[in-house]
């Protein structure tokens, strides 16, 4: 939860206490910096963002480190993992000429995946990607990628064409379209795939902990028993939800990364 939250007041905060529902709200994502170091404030997610990112290259560094013919637990763990990015999402999407971006794009499924699961880790209890700055960076290089693809291949022109202008249309109707295609490919694509990625964990967590304050708020010796344990079980089965959403993020943002990366390498789309 927000370090800003006022857990005292909400402790002392029941049902029938005559005080209202300490409603969660935007101070759950604010945090005050637990640190400074040259002038740079560090805050709760900026810590979980390298954590997040150790424990990834940490976690390959000993899964791959030292290969054997007989994997160890860890390298067995690691290949699987590793398969499963380029086998069920890289080559599904791209075919073999995205053989090379794997180490990419593996690495930004679990680091994304990670800074997800982080919203039910004891003490770290938030998501990563809930904090808009973090989407939008991987994003970013996502974008990057895609554009100098696409210009790498295609040239300029060939780039603005693959970009802008669809095969097999009439030409009246490109008047149109060739203004949307721009806009959709040059600027939608990574707003919604940053928006996405943000708004799935905001909400999320957001709803677990309106549930989790509402179970100890409804909590009294009378009915409000009653009332806070159906909290408690939505909060717990929104949880349980949410770690199925969690993966699925990780896998769409991976498997739309690849779908672009798919696109400029194509001579049309």
């Amino acid at each position: 939860m927000g370090a800003d939250v006022q857990l005292a007041s909400e402790a002392s905060c029941h049902l029938f206490s005559g005080c209202g529902f300490p409603a969660p709200g935007l101070g759950e994502f604010q945090f005050k910096p637990i640190f400074t170091v040259a002038g740079v404030e560090f805050t709760k997610p900026m810590l979980l963002a390298i954590i997040c990112a150790l424990l990834v290259v940490g976690f390959f560094w000993a899964a791959f480190a030292k290969p054997k013919l007989l994997p160890s637990k860890f390298q067995l763990v690691g290949e699987i993992g590793y398969d499963f990015v380029k086998r069920s999402i890289v080559l599904e999407t791209i075919g073999k000429k995205g053989e090379k971006y794997v180490p990419m794009l593996v690495s930004m499924f679990f680091f994304v995946w990670i800074m997800n699961i982080m919203s039910i880790i004891p003490f770290a209890q938030f998501p990563v990607m809930s904090r808009i700055a973090y989407p939008v960076g991987l994003a970013a290089i996502v974008w990057v990628t895609y554009m100098g693809l696409t210009f790498k291949k295609h040239g300029f022109v060939g780039g603005m064409k693959n970009l802008c202008w669809p095969s097999g249309i009439p030409g009246w109707v490109m008047v149109i379209l060739v203004p949307i295609e721009f806009f959709s490919n040059i600027f939608v694509r990574p707003f919604t795939l940053a928006v996405r990625a943000f708004a799935n964990m905001f909400a999320g967590h957001l709803l677990i902990v309106v549930f989790s304050v509402a179970s100890w708020y409804l909590l009294s010796p009378t009915i409000g028993a009653l009332y806070g344990s159906v909290s408690f079980v939505v909060a717990a089965g929104l949880t349980a939800f949410e770690l199925l959403v969690q993966f699925l993020q990780a896998y769409i943002f991976v498997m739309l990364a690849s779908s672009y990366i798919a696109g400029a390498l194509e001579e049309a789309h």
